[in-house]
C-alpha cells in the first residue's frame, strides 16, 4: 500500500536524524537525552493523533502496530542514554556519600535526604508514563544495591560491636546511625512507590530487600549479644533454692538474685542501647510503624518470655514459699519487659503463657496430670503413652538385651483394646 511506502520512508528518515543528532551533535543529543521523556511523549502523542485522524470506517489504518513499533525504535537511543543518566547521576551521589574512602565516616542525615530526593525526582520525572517508570526504577534498584553493599562495608564488627556490658561504643553508635540511615531509606522508598501499580514494588523488592537485610545486620549481632546475656541471667534460677521452708522465706518480698540480675541488664540495655535505636515516642507517626530494631526487640522480649517458662517449670523442689517467690519473679520479669522491652500485652502467645503458666506453679504434679488427661481423649493420651513405649523398646534394641520387661507388652495390649473400642469418628 501507498501509506505503508509513505510510512516506511518517513521512518526511515526519521531514523537517520536522530542518529546522526546523537552522534554528530552534543549539543542536541543533550538536549534530547535530558529530555527524553518529553520526547517520547510528544512521539506518542503524534502517533495516537495520526491513528485517530485517519480512523476510517472500511478503510485499514494508516499506521500498523509495527510502523508505531518503529518509530519509538528510532529514538531509543536516547532512552538508553537517559537511563544511563540517570544511573550515573543517582551512582555518584551515592559513591560521595558512601565513599569508600572514608570508612569511618558515617552520612550525616542532610546526605541520606539528598539520596532520597534525587531518586523521588527521577521517579516524578517519568510517573506519567508506566513504561519509562519501570525502565527508571530497574535503574534506581541497581543504585540501591549499590548503596547497600557500600553500607555493608562501613558496618563496624568485632568485639567492640558486641560488647553489651558497658556503654554504648563509638563502633556501637556508628552501626546505629546506619541502621537508622537505612530504615529511613526502605521505609521513604517504599512510601514512594505505593501509588504505583504492584509491579513497581515487584521490580524493587530485591534491592529493597537487600537494603533492609544490611540494616539488620548492622545491630543483628549486638541483639544476639543482648539476649545471650538475658538467657545467662535466666539460667541462674538453677541456682536458686526455691525448696526453703518456713515464714522468712515466704514473707521475703524480695525478687531473687538471679531476677535482680536480669532487671539491672535489662536497664542497662534500655538506657544504653535500645534508647538510641527505638524511635521517640514523641514521634506518634513513627513510633506506630513497627521498624527494624522494634521487631528485633519484640522479638528478644518474646524469647525471654518463654526462656523464662522454659526454665522455671523445670525448678524442683519447690516448697510453698519457693512457689510464693517464683511468682514475685515472674511479676517483677512482666515488669522489666514490658517497661523496658516491649509491651508484654503486645506480645501475643509468649504473653498468654506466662500469664498461665503462673497458677500452674500452685498446683502438685499429680493435679497437672490430671488436668491434661483431663483435656485429652482417649486416643490422644494412648498416642503419648505409645510413643513412650516406642522409645522404650528403641533404647532395649540398642542395648542388645534379649527381652522387654512383662510390663511392655501388658501395656501395648491394653492400648490395643483401647483403640479397637473406641468409637468411630
Amino acid at each position: 500500500m501507498l501509506t505503508d511506502r509513505v510510512w516506511e520512508a518517513l521512518v526511515k528518515a526519521f531514523a537517520s536524524q536522530m542518529k546522526s543528532a546523537f552522534t554528530a551533535s552534543s549539543f542536541v543529543k543533550e538536549i534530547f537525552t535530558m529530555g527524553y521523556p518529553k520526547l517520547f511523549s510528544m512521539i506518542e502523542n503524534l502517533l495516537e493523533r495520526i491513528s485517530r485522524d485517519t480512523d476510517v470506517k472500511g478503510v485499514l489504518p494508516a499506521i500498523s502496530s509495527e510502523g508505531k513499533d518503529q518509530m519509538v525504535a528510532a529514538v531509543e537511543i536516547f532512552q538508553t542514554a537517559f537511563l544511563a543518566l540517570c544511573l550515573g547521576r543517582l551512582s555518584d551521589l551515592v559513591n560521595t556519600v558512601f565513599s569508600v574512602s572514608s570508612r569511618g565516616n558515617v552520612p550525616t542525615k542532610e546526605h541520606i535526604s539528598r539520596i532520597i530526593s534525587r531518586i523521588q525526582e527521577e521517579i516524578e520525572a517519568v510517573q506519567l508514563d508506566g513504561r519509562l517508570t519501570l525502565l527508571v526504577l530497574r535503574e534506581i534498584g541497581k543504585v540501591l544495591i549499590l548503596l547497600a553493599q557500600r553500607a555493608e562495608y562501613q558496618i563496624s564488627t568485632g568485639p567492640e560491636a558486641r560488647q553489651v556490658s558497658a556503654p554504648a561504643t563509638a563502633a556501637q553508635l556508628k552501626n546505629f546511625t546506619l541502621c537508622q540511615h537505612l530504615q529511613e531509606i526502605h521505609t521513604r522508598i517504599s512510601s514512594m512507590i505505593t501509588g504505583l501499580p504492584s509491579i513497581a514494588a515487584d521490580v524493587l523488592s530485591p534491592s529493597l530487600g537487600a537494603i533492609y537485610g544490611v540494616a539488620c545486620d548492622s545491630v543483628t549481632s549486638l541483639f544476639q549479644a543482648m539476649l545471650e546475656r538475658l538467657e545467662s541471667c535466666i539460667l541462674q534460677i538453677h541456682d536458686q533454692n526455691f525448696g526453703v521452708h518456713g515464714m522468712d522465706a515466704a514473707m521475703d518480698n524480695n525478687a531473687s538474685p538471679y531476677m535482680e540480675e536480669l532487671q539491672k541488664c535489662i536497664l542497662h540495655f534500655r538506657s544504653e542501647f535500645l534508647s538510641r535505636l527505638l524511635p521517640s515516642s514523641t514521634n506518634a507517626a513513627t513510633a506506630r510503624t513497627e521498624t527494624i530494631c522494634t521487631r528485633l526487640v519484640r522479638n528478644m522480649a518474646s524469647r525471654v518470655l518463654i526462656f523464662f517458662i522454659r526454665h522455671a517449670s523445670l525448678v524442683r523442689p519447690l516448697s510453698e514459699s519457693g512457689k510464693l517467690r517464683m511468682a514475685r519473679d515472674m511479676a517483677e520479669l512482666e515488669l522489666a519487659v514490658g517497661q523496658n522491652l516491649f509491651p508484654v500485652e503486645q506480645l501475643g502467645a509468649p504473653y498468654r503463657a506466662l500469664r498461665a503458666f503462673r497458677p500452674l506453679i500452685f498446683l502438685e504434679t499429680s493435679q497437672l496430670y490430671s488436668l491434661w488427661l483431663d483435656s485429652q481423649g482417649e486416643d490422644q493420651i494412648w498416642k503419648g503413652i505409645k510413643a513412650t513405649l516406642d522409645d522404650y523398646a528403641t533404647n532395649v534394641r540398642a542395648r542388645g538385651d534379649k527381652e522387654f520387661s512383662p510390663v511392655y507388652p501388658l501395656m501395648l495390649q491394653l492400648g490395643s483394646s483401647l483403640t479397637k473400642n473406641a468409637p468411630a469418628s
